[in-house]
């Protein structure tokens, strides 16, 4: 700019000296003295001589200065620099690069120093779906080698040509390609990611090369519904052929790309490759409003099916509680009942043993009472035979008997009794047993 203006005032003072020699009479060239005019001439070449000598260096901004005498430079730092009447290109650390999806009525916002902008355009995806694809890819210069800078400025000459006739074609050779190897179904599906991936590899390490192949569609599809044990498999039709296209790779598996027009030949490197939007051909997103209805459409019949398992499932479960409960309250019934029965025969069992005991008592009882008697009697008998008269033998044998007998009428014997492995009752059976083993004694007893 400066240079513009110190040559308009170096054109003007001398048009001026010349005038002024040349129309003496003119009023208004009266007005204008020599002096003014060569002052003119002297500040247009000073400005001329300052704007070629010095330029200012903005801040985010690499330069490379070409010399007259043929050298160059780079400059990354800001301020004012010499540049001796060279050339000066300068080119943005980072240069924003957008395609941008706008309607008729929409305007592209406008290009500025680093940022560059265009109208997304349509590409086609492997199953023929076309759509406008949005990106941005953000692209920094290399200013850490000064000679890889200097010789892509060089070629370039200038920021606007290294975008246009370097890095676009660049991505736009990435999204063919990307495009080329999923279908548009497969985007939509979750391959979004593995696009922005392919993409940017290709622009920071060079285009896939692309092969064909044919890949057999088996068009038949598993259904689960409900419950996971029961499979649905539906057949669709026959298989057929679809082509496909799949990265090239070498006997080694590492992928072919084609070198020739890299980012990287320039120094350039990638901080942001990504697709930022999709506008789908209009039969596409009626295909896609189709999916989704028929999507909700499914997923509310298997909803109802899982709706229908669950609740038999619930009435089932229902069943099993009502059974498990009605189980334990017949168990419990059974155990209390069973419980009484144990406790009854427990008793009897008791009673049976008290009975017996009591009867071993009474039995023991009698018994002392007979030993006693005996004793009674053998004391008598003693007594007698030592000297009594038949008279007074009479009368202890009387006495004898009838204290005998008074003691067998005082006797209680038991109800129940075990005579020889018998058991028997006391109706007189006991006590003329009793009665017996005493009189045959006293018959013994005599006989001696």
């Amino acid at each position: 700019m400066l240079t513009t203006i110190g040559i308009l005032l170096i054109i003007a003072g001398i048009l001026i000296l010349l005038l002024k020699s040349i129309l003496t009479t003119n009023q208004f060239l009266k007005t204008i003295t020599r002096a003014r005019g060569i002052q003119m001439v002297v500040l247009g070449a000073i400005m001329s001589v300052i704007t070629g000598m010095f330029f200012y260096a903005d801040a985010g901004t690499a330069y490379a200065v070409q010399y007259l005498s043929g050298g160059d430079k780079m400059i990354t730092t800001q301020g004012i620099k010499l540049k001796y009447w060279g050339r000066v290109i300068p080119l943005s650390y980072e240069i924003s690069i957008k395609d941008i999806i706008v309607d008729d009525v929409d305007e592209l916002p406008s290009d500025a120093q680093g940022i560059y902008n265009r109208k997304a355009q349509k590409w086609e995806f492997s199953d023929a779906i076309k759509a406008e694809i949005s990106t941005s890819v953000i692209v920094g210069v290399n200013i850490n080698d000064a000679e890889v800078f200097l010789n892509m400025a060089d070629r370039n000459k200038s920021e606007g040509k290294l975008i246009f006739g370097r890095v676009l074609p660049n991505i736009d050779a990435a999204i063919k390609n990307t495009c080329k190897l999923m279908d548009a179904q497969d985007y939509i599906s979750g391959q979004a990611s593995d696009f922005d991936r392919y993409f940017r590899d290709q622009l920071e390490n060079g285009m896939y090369q692309v092969e064909q192949y044919y890949e057999e569609e088996q068009q038949t599809a598993n259904e689960i519904v409900g419950d996971t044990t029961t499979v649905r498999q539906i057949k669709v039709g026959k298989s057929s052929k679809q082509k496909k296209f799949r990265i090239k790779k070498d006997a080694n598996g590492n992928i072919i790309r084609d070198n020739s027009n890299t980012l990287k030949q320039y120094g350039l490197k990638i901080y942001q490759a990504q697709v930022t939007g999709i506008d789908w051909e209009a039969s596409f997103d009626e295909r896609l409003d189709l999916q989704k209805n028929e999507v909700a459409q499914t997923q509310l019949e298997k909803q109802q099916a899982e709706r229908e398992y669950y609740r038999a499932k619930k009435e089932v479960a229902k069943g099993e509680s009502e059974k498990a409960k009605e189980r334990a309250r017949l168990e419990k019934v059974q155990i209390q009942q069973t419980i009484a029965a144990e406790t009854e025969a427990k008793v009897a069992e008791f009673n049976l043993i008290k009975e017996k005991k009591q009867y071993e008592v009474e039995l023991y009882k009698a018994k002392s009472k007979k030993v006693a008697a005996d004793a009674q009697y053998y004391e008598n008998a003693k007594l007698v035979s030592a000297g009594l008269t038949p008279q007074e033998k009479a009368e202890w044998e009387y006495k004898t008997a009838v204290g005998v007998a008074q003691q067998l009428k005082d006797l209680r014997l038991p109800a129940t009794y075990i005579e020889s492995g018998k058991n028997g009752s006391n109706n007189g059976n006991l006590l003329e047993s009793l009665i017996g083993a005493e009189l045959a004694k006293k018959m013994i007893e005599k006989k001696k």
